[in-house]
């Protein structure tokens, strides 16, 4: 009797599923990269009647406001609704609050982008709609160069 050696050949099956856990492992790593990237940057999203965004919005930035942090609360490009009537009436300390509006030719994510990388603020909050992931990693990198916190709020 004569024994036959067999190749085995791979299984495309066996080919998918390396493809597939080699991917999935660079993903992880990509999503702890954007994770940690990330940091520095948070987002609320109200959705509602202004009044009542308002409303829930006002006990965040009178904390934020109070921080005891010598920098700047900044708003950058707030909503017309965010007057100087509002802000005394909501309780927060408008000496601590800098209130910023792009000039010509400036978008409001540069703005926000520059606030946040200068440092001089604790937190810089931003009102822009939509946030595109590429918009999240700029502001996470300048809060994270300035030392800063960066949050966006969308009103819907």
């Amino acid at each position: 009797m004569q024994l036959q050696s067999f190749e085995r050949p791979q299984l495309p099956l066996f080919d998918a599923f390396l493809a597939a856990t080699a991917s999935q492992e660079l993903l992880d790593k990509q999503s702890h990269v954007d994770a940690f990237d990330e940091q520095g940057f948070s987002e609320l999203v109200l959705r509602g009647a202004t009044g009542h965004c308002l409303h829930l919005l006002a006990p965040i930035l009178r904390e934020l406001s109070q921080n005891q942090d010598a920098r700047w609360l900044t708003l950058v490009a707030p909503p017309a609704s965010l007057t100087q009537a509002w802000l005394r009436d909501a309780g927060l300390n408008r000496e601590r609050i800098l209130l910023l509006h792009p000039r010509r030719g400036q978008s409001p994510l540069e703005l926000a982008e520059e606030a946040l990388r200068l440092g001089r603020s604790h937190t810089v909050i931003s009102w822009l709609h939509p946030m595109p992931g590429s918009s999240r990693l700029r502001l996470a990198r300048a809060a994270r160069d300035g030392q800063a916190q960066s949050l966006n709020i969308s009103l819907g």
